[in-house]
Order: C-alpha cells, then sequence, then structure tokens
C-alpha cells in the first residue's frame, strides 16, 4: 500500500494539546477496526461494571437468604459474565495493537517518504542521525498510542459507570467519593504537562546521541588514524548520561505523579468505606450494598489511576508526535511544478540563463553570479577552475537539488522547474567523486538505475566501465554482496561500478564529477576510453581534473568565483586564459605535456 503524507499534517500542530489529533488522517483509513474495537472496549467495560451487581444480589438474596438455588445462578451469572469480559478484552487488546503498529508503520513511512523528498539543504541544518531517531525512537513510541489510548477511554467508562452506580448505590457516599476526584484531577493535569516537556527533552536527546552515533561509525578510519576513540568514547558517554538524566527527571516526575494519585484516591476510598461500614451497622445498608459500593469504589480507584498512568504515556506520545509533525511539516524549497512539461527528446541542449545563486547556509556568497552558458546537443563540456569556483553547484542546480534565487536553466528548450522532479533526474546520468555503493551485490548496485535491465545489459555495461574483470574474480560474481558502503571494494573499484550504473541507465545527458579521480593509470585510460564511447550523441558535462579530460573535451570552460572568465579548447585557453595557463602550469610542472596525477583543476 501506497502511503502518502497526509495534507492534515502539512504543518505542524499550533499547540502539543492537538498534536495527537493531527494523528486522524493516519487513523481514518481503518475506522472499521476502531469500531469494532470501540465496541469491544465498550463490552469489557460494561462486562466490568456487571460484576458488582452479581456480587450484591449473590450476599443479599443467596448467603443471607440461604437460598441455594439463588447462590448457583447467580455464580453460573458471574462465571457467563466473566467470559464476556474476557473475550471482550482480549478482542480489543488485538485490534488495538494492531491498529497501533499499523498506523506507526504508516507513518513511518510517511515520515521515509517526506524526508526523501527534501532537497540537500535540508540536510545542510538537519543531522541524518536526527532524522534515524525520529524514524525509530519517536514512531515507536507512538505505538503505544493505541493501547494506551483503548485503555484511557475503557476506565473512562468505568470511571463514568462507576461513579454512576456507586451514586445508585448510596447517594451520600458517593458524594463524597466525586467530591474527592476533583482534588486527584489537579495533580494529574499539573504534573502532566511537566511529564510532557519532558518527554520531547528526553526524545532530543537520544535523537543528539544516534546523531554522535551515526557521525562517528561514518568515520572510523579517521577516528581511529588519528586515535581518537577515547575522545569520542567520552563525547558519546556524556550525550548518554544527558540522555539519561533527562529522561531520570521525566521517571521521577512520572513516579511522582502515580504516587500521589494513589494515596489520595485510597485515602478517600478508606474514608468513604469507613463511613459505609457504619451505615451497614446502624442498618442504613445492606451487606450485599456495601460489597457492591466497595467494588465500584474499588473499579473507580482503579481506572482513576490507570487513567493518571495512560495520561503520561499519551503526553510522551504527545512529545513524540510533535517531533514527527515537525519533520513532515518541514517543506523543500525545490517544489515540482503543478502544470509540468514533458522533455522533448531533442533539442537546443543545455541552457543556463543569467543563473545567480547562494547556498542557503551562506546567503552572502554567491555560488554563482549572472552565470550564462549554452551547451549544445552531444557536446562534451569540461568544467575547470580552483575550488569553490562553482562546477559542482551546476551539476546540482541542473539535476535541481537546488533552484537558482534568479535565472533559468533549460533543456531542450524547457525551463526544469516546468519538468517533473522524475522526469528530469531519469534524463540525466550522474557519476559523483564520491561513489556511493549500496549494501547489497554488484548486480543491485549496478541495476540501481535501471531495475529491469537483464544481465546482458549489465554486463556490457560493467564491460564498457572496465569492471568486468575484477566483478567476475569476486567469490560470487555478479552475485556477491559488497557490504556497507562497498567496504570490500577498494576505491577505483567503487568508482568503476558507479560509472557502470551510469552508463546501464543510458541517459541523454552525462555529469562526470572527477569520474576516473580514485583510478590508477591502466584503470584510467580504460574508463576513460569507455565514458568517451558512452559520451556520444550525449551531452555531457566534465569537472575536470586531470589534463586527460581536459584534452579530450570539446570546450573547457574555465570558471573562477562563480563566474565563467574563458572558454575555448586547451591550447587556446593556454594564451589567452591566465588562470588556466596557471592551473595547467601546476599539472606540467615537473613533465611538460604528461598527464599529471595531481588534482591541479579542482
Amino acid at each position: 500500500m501506497e502511503i502518502h503524507m497526509p495534507d492534515a499534517v502539512a504543518a505542524a500542530p499550533s499547540s502539543p494539546r492537538i498534536a495527537l489529533f493531527a494523528l486522524l488522517p493516519f487513523l481514518r483509513p481503518y475506522a472499521g477496526r476502531w469500531a469494532l474495537a470501540f465496541l469491544a472496549l465498550v463490552t469489557s467495560a460494561g462486562a466490568t461494571l456487571v460484576l458488582p451487581v452479581a456480587f450484591k444480589y449473590l450476599i443479599d438474596r443467596g448467603f443471607a437468604a440461604g437460598d441455594r438455588a439463588h447462590i448457583d445462578r447467580y455464580f453460573l451469572a458471574l462465571f457467563v459474565v466473566s467470559l464476556i469480559l474476557a473475550c471482550a478484552t482480549a478482542m480489543r487488546f488485538y485490534l488495538v495493537s494492531w491498529l497501533g503498529e499499523r498506523v506507526t508503520a504508516d507513518l513511518r513511512r510517511a515520515v521515509y517518504d517526506h524526508v526523501l523528498g527534501m532537497s540537500p539543504q535540508f540536510f545542510e541544518t538537519t543531522q541524518t542521525g536526527e532524522v534515524l531517531s525520529r524514524l525509530t525512537a519517536d514512531t515507536t513510541l507512538m505505538a503505544v498510542v493505541g493501547t494506551s489510548l483503548s485503555l484511557g477511554l475503557r476506565n473512562i467508562f468505568l470511571l463514568t459507570g462507576g461513579v454512576t452506580m456507586l451514586a445508585v448505590t448510596s447517594p451520600v457516599l458517593s458524594a463524597y467519593i466525586i467530591a474527592m476526584l476533583f482534588i486527584v484531577v489537579a495533580p494529574i493535569v499539573i504534573f502532566g504537562r511537566r511529564v510532557r516537556r519532558l518527554s520531547r527533552a528526553s526524545q532530543d536527546k537520544i535523537a543528539n546521541t544516534s546523531a554522535l552515533a551515526g557521525e562517528v561509525l561514518n568515520a572510523m578510519p579517521t577516528v581511529q588514524s588519528y586515535t581518537q576513540e577515547p575522545f569520542e568514547t567520552r563525547r558519546f558517554a556524556g550525550a548518554v548520561e544527558a540522555a539519561f538524566e533527562t529522561a531520570l527527571t521525566r521517571i521521577r516526575a512520572r513516579a511522582w505523579l502515580t504516587a500521589v494519585v494513589i494515596v489520595l484516591v485510597f485515602s478517600a476510598i478508606v474514608f468513604v468505606l469507613w463511613l459505609g461500614a457504619q451505615a451497614v451497622l446502624a442498618g442504613r445498608m445492606t451487606a450485599g450494598q456495601l460489597s457492591q459500593f466497595i467494588l465500584y469504589a474499588v473499579f473507580t480507584a482503579g481506572a482513576v489511576g490507570a487513567v493518571a498512568e495512560v495520561w503520561g504515556d499519551l503526553q510522551r506520545a504527545a512529545g513524540a508526535t510533535e517531533r514527527l509533525l515537525q519533520l513532515l511539516a518541514a517543506r523543500s524549497p525545490v517544489v515540482a511544478a503543478t502544470t509540468t512539461v514533458a522533455l522533448p527528446a531533442r533539442g537546443e541542449g543545455i541552457r543556463f540563463d543569467d543563473v545567480s545563486f547562494s547556498y542557503p547556509s551562506r546567503p552572502g556568497v554567491a555560488a554563482l553570479a549572472a552565470l550564462s552558458l549554452d551547451v549544445r546537443p552531444g557536446e562534451h563540456v569540461a568544467l575547470v577552475g580552483p575550488s569553490g569556483a562553482g562546477k559542482t553547484t551546476l551539476f546540482q542546480l541542473l539535476l535541481r537539488f537546488y533552484d537558482p534565487q534568479s535565472g533559468r536553466i533549460l533543456i531542450n528548450g524547457v525551463p526544469t522547474r516546468d519538468v517533473s522532479l522524475v522526469e528530469l533526474r531519469r534524463h540525466i546520468g550522474v557519476v559523483l567523486q564520491e561513489s556511493t555503493i549500496f549494501s547489497g551485490s554488484v548486480l543491485d548496485n549496478i541495476r540501481y538505475g535501471a531495475p529491469d535491465a537483464t544481465i546482458a545489459q549489465v554486463k556490457r555495461a560493467a564491460d564498457m566501465a572496465a569492471a568486468s574483470g575484477f566483478i567476475e574474480a569476486l567469490p560470487q560474481g555478479y552475485d556477491t554482496f559488497l557490504g556497507e558502503r562497498g567496504v570490500r571494494l577498494s576505491g577505483g573499484q567503487r568508482q568503476r561500478i558507479a560509472i557502470a550504473r551510469a552508463i546501464l541507465k543510458d541517459p541523454p545527458v552525462l555529469l562526470l564529477d572527477e569520474a576516473t579521480s580514485a583510478l590508477d593509470a591502466a584503470s584510467e585510460r580504460l574508463v576513460q576510453t569507455a565514458l568517451n564511447n558512452a559520451a556520444l550523441n550525449r551531452t555531457t558535462l566534465v569537472i575536470a581534473h586531470r589534463l586527460a579530460t581536459v584534452q579530450q573535451a570539446d570546450r573547457i570552460v574555465v570558471l573562477d568565483q562563480g563566474r565563467i572568465v574563458a572558454q575555448g579548447r586547451h591550447a587556446e585557453l593556454l594564451l589567452n586564459s591566465p588562470l588556466y595557463a596557471q592551473l595547467a602550469a601546476l599539472q606540467f610542472a615537473d613533465q611538460p605535456g604528461a598527464v599529471s596525477d595531481h588534482v591541479g583543476l579542482a
């Protein structure tokens, strides 16, 4: 079943009090099961409330009158009521547990789907560990909502029914009980608010801990090479202790709430029952009535205590809900057009039209400044320039990871803002400097951009990427599991699998960001030939770091501080562009005319 984020949770709730009500869009698809659960809940509560009446008649008409037939009849009635109670309780537990887990799973999927649609701007300020904490800890906490809510409703019914039957049994004694219930409600409200605030703080601390652990575990080689294990151990221990202290404060508040409620409730019951005992001795009540009153008083007291505990659970869930809805309320600045236009198969190529852009995290620094660039269909263009010149930014804007603050980008005459994100990105193949390998097999990784590709097509792409040799030497060949982030492969092997993935996708546009940087000289020559073949009849943009790539390009575009300062062929730029000549001189310094392995054209 496909899960979409409901419109009702498009914005975070204005108050924590209505946070749980924002879950209604997730509950609505299962209205039938909720109705059955509610019916089971009412039945179990009703059966519970019938038990004291049966005990009253058992005592007054059975034991007191010495009538064996009445005793047998009421014991049988008690057994039948207990069967009804057992069946209704079991059904309620199953249904609400199923609903709690189902809604939690739907919510988790909705949050994950939403996060996948966020632009990189979102991850500039949000740690992935925090997102994972919300996907796991917070959504798991939400599973208690169904069970706690059903228990809360059941005990509210018991409380309401118990108070009503107390009034029917003895109006005078029930008046004392009801008056004292108001005294019990005050600490529930006061402590409940504190528990909710502490619950959210506790979840935030847990998220911080997850974020820290995720960051360190993803950088283990660096941590170990700098022998920073003791430092990272202390840092994580500090985060864990901070989370523990916050949780402990919440637990203390919850414990005080439970203790206060129990003391107040049972003090009131003991006092009222003492008055009832006096009434029986004075002949104003029967023993059966007092027994019935005692049972209803116990049910009422238990219901109040249960409601207090459930209230604490719901306060915790409300804190988790706020965090989840806050995540769902986050909006990507890159929004798909309401009416999209299909990309023509052929056209004018790629055009950057007076594009200016600053990263949201650095609004005062222009990554691109009024840049205009035309790339003809099938042209092979190399982008060179010092670090921070804007080369990678061009790729990110072309893929619509960001939108420029001014200007526009067109592919085959159609503005990228008017094209659906899915179609735009299917039109483009990418090989990045940091190649990504997923924890699956070789086959899974190469097929990532074309899941329906045949094994023959996969092998052909691997051949073109000079990867088939080492793949076939792996223990299970194309079925070999590569481990998390491809740890079982060398850097050059990971890069060649990423190149095979892009070749298999067979896109009209190729973006190559230092695609051969991790390869040795022999592999680079093979892969460069393969990339040249793959680039035939395709528009190709290459962030060039090696002279071999620059020399084979149809055109070289030199960038500096977000502007194009020169463009042309290699020989022309050596004469006409001081910046290009300076960068090229760094590569030619030791062996003029040779391809240097230095990253001079970064």
